[in-house]
């Protein structure tokens, strides 16, 4: 399977895109909602405070000298406990609202601590500000003016440490990191399960086409999504067309050649009754363009054949039929043909034509070498590969050889009929069809030729 992070792949830019927006979604949410967490937990204890201002105002009185009281505790138990976190106080300003006289009154929570604030606001605030040991204190204050006293105003102070604001904060961050890991794991699971979903009719599509080798249809069947079809409709149309003009070109390459060796076999049957230079100059010609149109004509039926799906053929399609052949072209030699018996799942990934093309030549060509016996087997080599392997008992061929009888017009022995282009052709063809084709000694004596093809 390719990998998805192949360069140009469809399915790494969809999921890096999604990926990036996942990533920013989750990042700006986990920023909101803590933003938001924050003021809400702000706001709350800001309203504690407000409550707690609310009843120290209602219970603070000014005796006639100015000092204020508070005439009964207030609600919260930890006004009363020392360094509680939860504190209040009473500043005395002058008329000017310059603090005369910090902390007059305070809560037991403050023990023997005075809160430092900053200058005085006409407005209430909240204020961050240092508290007993040092810690950090959210702070709210009030401006109060007796009416019945001359001594000036007082400032109310009720503060808490900001510890509270911190512990919920702490653990609600935690929370959402967890609740927002799981979301974006399963926004990310889900984002590769759709676009695996979204990019299966490509796949579907790929298997196809890969299909067409193994089939003889020249159409991709299916119904695809409405964006995939027309791209299938248009390959439909196309393969069509190809497998249109393939054939009229091997139509007219088979006319073609058929037209001119007529006339040929015509010069060479008349050059075959006369005698001289002369007739055996047409002769010869004659051979060679012979030779050359088998050649060419075989050339362009493997050229046509690369351009077509082609199709799948058992190995056992043509065995009968080549060996009655090679049985009744040698009977005077007596020959011993030794066949396997395919079994049905060696196939020919390609037309049963050109196999048999390839397999007769190699037949006639180690019947025509062959002593004695002649022998052909196969095997599946490899993933999409048949091996097939033809042995004669003949001379056989030295090291050097071996190369030279696949080139065009080669004939070991002149005395031998033939034009020296059947090995050729069948390399030609295998060639074409991604395969190959080696020689090398026999254990019979003779020669092993041995065809790789899909």
């Amino acid at each position: 399977m390719t990998s998805p992070r192949a360069p140009g792949s469809l399915r790494w830019r969809m999921l890096a895109g999604t990926l990036a927006w996942i990533a920013a979604i989750v990042v700006l949410a986990g920023l909101g909602l803590g933003n938001l967490f924050r003021q809400h937990i702000t706001e709350q204890l800001r309203t504690e405070l407000a409550l707690h201002m609310n009843q120290l105002t209602a219970a603070v009185s000014v005796a006639p000298d100015g000092r204020p009281t508070v005439a009964s505790p207030l609600s919260d138990p930890r006004l009363e406990q020392p360094l509680s976190g939860l504190y209040w106080q009473i500043d005395r300003l002058d008329d000017s609202g310059r603090v005369v006289a910090a902390g007059v009154a305070r809560s037991r929570s403050l023990w023997d601590q005075v809160l430092a604030l900053p200058a005085v606001d006409d407005a209430d605030g909240l204020y961050d500000i240092a508290g007993p040991e040092n810690h950090r204190l959210s702070a709210l204050t009030r401006l109060l003016k007796p009416e019945d006293s001359d001594a000036g105003s007082l400032r109310l102070v009720v503060a808490a440490d900001r510890a509270v604001l911190a512990e919920p904060i702490e653990r609600f961050d935690h929370m959402l990191l967890w609740s927002l890991g799981a979301l974006a794991a399963g926004m990310v699971v889900a984002a590769v399960v759709q676009v695996a979903v979204g990019l299966r009719p490509l796949g579907r599509l790929r298997r196809q086409l890969a299909a067409q080798q193994g089939r003889n249809s020249v159409r991709i069947e299916g119904r695809f999504p409405s964006e995939i079809q027309p791209l299938v409709d248009d390959f439909n149309r196309v393969l069509a067309v190809n497998a249109d003009i393939v054939q009229r070109a091997r139509t007219q390459a088979g006319n073609l050649a058929h037209a001119v060796k007529t006339p040929l076999t015509i010069l060479g049957n008349a050059a075959a009754r006369e005698e001289g230079a002369f007739a055996r100059l047409v002769r010869e010609q004659v051979a060679m363009a012979q030779r050359q149109i088998d050649h060419h004509l075989a050339r362009a039926r493997a050229a046509a054949a690369s351009g077509t799906a082609g199709g799948r053929t058992p190995l056992r399609a043509p065995r009968q039929a080549l060996l009655r052949v090679m049985q009744r072209l040698y009977a005077a030699r007596g020959l011993a043909l030794e066949m396997d018996e395919f079994s049905d799942r060696l196939e020919f990934r390609g037309e049963e034509q050109d196999l048999q093309e390839m397999v007769g030549n190699l037949l006639d060509n180690a019947c025509k070498w062959a002593a004695r016996r002649v022998r052909i087997g196969a095997q599946a080599d490899a993933p999409d590969r048949l091996r097939i392997v033809i042995d004669d008992d003949g001379p056989g061929i030295s090291e050097d050889e071996r190369e030279r009888i696949f080139e065009r017009g080669v004939r070991m022995d002149e005395q031998r009929p033939g034009s020296g282009l059947g090995l050729d052709i069948v390399r030609d063809l295998a060639g074409t069809y991604g395969g190959e084709v080696s020689a090398g000694p026999s254990a019979r004596g003779g020669v092993r030729v041995t065809p790789v093809l899909p």
